[in-house]
């Protein structure tokens, strides 16, 4: 799940990334353009529910790409991104438009 909130002047968006519980990772790490793909800037926060969750503040008017590592292994995308683009590892991005 994805949940944009914009600054008052729209220049900029906290965005919310959230995996839900049965997903059942261990640990998760959010992945991206905004981080140039570092697989431990963004490490995601376990709720007491069970969820996996990170927030970021982003420049409005951008889109980017990013995609969740759970377990360190296992890449996954977000079925609720604004889009799904392919990547040049034979797979797929998602894609969030803020």
């Amino acid at each position: 799940m994805i949940h944009k909130k914009y600054s008052a002047d729209k220049k900029s968006c906290i965005v919310t990334f959230t995996l839900p519980a049965n997903v059942e990772a261990k640990s998760a790490c959010l992945c991206g353009d905004f981080n140039n793909w570092d697989m431990e800037s963004t490490p995601m926060e376990k709720d007491k529910n069970g969820n996996l969750g990170a927030t970021i503040n982003l420049a409005a008017g951008q889109d980017y790409k990013f995609r969740y590592c759970i377990d360190s292994t296992k890449w996954e995308n977000d079925p609720d991104a604004d889009v799904q683009v392919p990547n040049p590892f034979g797979s797929e991005d998602s894609i969030v438009k803020v």
